[in-house]
């Protein structure tokens, strides 16, 4: 997926977000709901999380420079990084704090059914935005589920709005039950539960968003499935084995391969370098990501 790939997603979520958040707040200060203002700051940190996010699909565009010679690629995992750091910090912490403070000191709600109306309106909102998450990735996931897509993906963005989207779905249904259930039982420490409830949610999310970015941000090299496909291509030709091979992403849209290979015995100089470049031109016109590659030819010393 280009870096143009998930905009159509993440403005989406920033639109409806932002609608929502201000909602949110609205109707936190209409009926004092902890669950209300738990969401409210969700909503807000979602918000904030989708300009990161432009932000770092714009950085990461930038001209390669001496100091930075394989370019600003990376740029979309540690933004993608810090949306992950921010949804546990805003998000989970605040709502864990907020609803163990009402569970604490009890607090009725006013006008519960303005919370009401807010929530399902949210909960449209955040349809659409999951809906639009869900039909672009579609369009790069192929047969992989969706956890698979989630854990293998090398581009940062869809992953990261897609638990954002089902988190926040989730977590409207938790607040509206909250919201609900202290109306019903007339008892207000059930806006609480549902906010702690939200904190949980968010942390389980954020951990696995930290968990999977730190991986790309580290550095991940080609997929099983198209190792074997770059090895195959390598080994054809004038090249009798791959010898050794390392594969990197070093961006989203760019991977890094580098190998050294085994050419048939007695080839002229001009005949390895042709040898060396059709190697490259079978790489990159089956996976088109390998966009660096740098081989060396060897000896094999496993024959010798």
């Amino acid at each position: 997926m280009s870096a143009g790939g998930g905009t159509k997603a993440i403005i989406a979520a920033l639109v409806a977000n932002a609608g929502i958040a201000a909602a949110k707040f609205t109707g936190f200060l209409i009926t004092g709901s902890s669950s209300m203002l738990a969401e409210s700051v969700h909503s807000l940190a979602d918000t904030s999380n989708q300009g990161l996010l432009l932000l770092g699909q714009k950085t990461s565009q930038r001209k390669a420079t001496r100091t930075h010679p394989f370019g600003f690629g990376r740029d979309r995992y540690f933004y993608s990084f810090i949306v992950a750091l921010m949804l546990f910090s805003l998000g989970s912490v605040f709502a864990l704090y907020e609803g163990i403070h009402k569970i604490s000191h009890p607090e009725e709600l006013t006008s519960p059914l303005v919370a009401v109306g807010i929530l399902v309106v949210a909960i449209g909102l955040e349809c659409y935005s999951f809906y639009t998450a869900i039909q672009e990735s579609k369009k790069i996931k192929g047969d992989a589920g969706w956890w698979a897509f989630i854990r293998q993906a090398k581009t940062p963005e869809l992953p990261v709005v897609l638990l954002e989207d089902a988190g926040a779905l989730l977590g409207l249904i938790f607040a509206l039950a909250g919201v609900g259930l202290s109306v019903i039982t007339g008892d207000p420490v059930w806006d609480g539960i549902g906010t702690v409830t939200i904190g949980v949610l968010l942390g389980i999310i954020a951990i696995i968003l930290i968990i999977e970015m730190k991986s790309l941000l580290i550095g991940e090299g080609a997929s099983e499935t198209d190792l074997d496909v770059i090895v195959d291509e390598l080994a054809a030709g004038k090249v009798e084995r791959v010898i050794h091979i390392r594969t990197l992403y070093i961006g989203p849209d760019e991977m890094l391969v580098a190998a050294k290979l085994a050419l048939v015995p007695g080839l002229e100089t001009a005949d390895v370098a042709q040898a060396i470049d059709d190697a490259e031109a079978r790489v990159r016109a089956k996976v088109p990501t390998a966009k660096l590659i740098y081989l060396e030819p060897d000896l094999d010393r496993a024959l010798v």
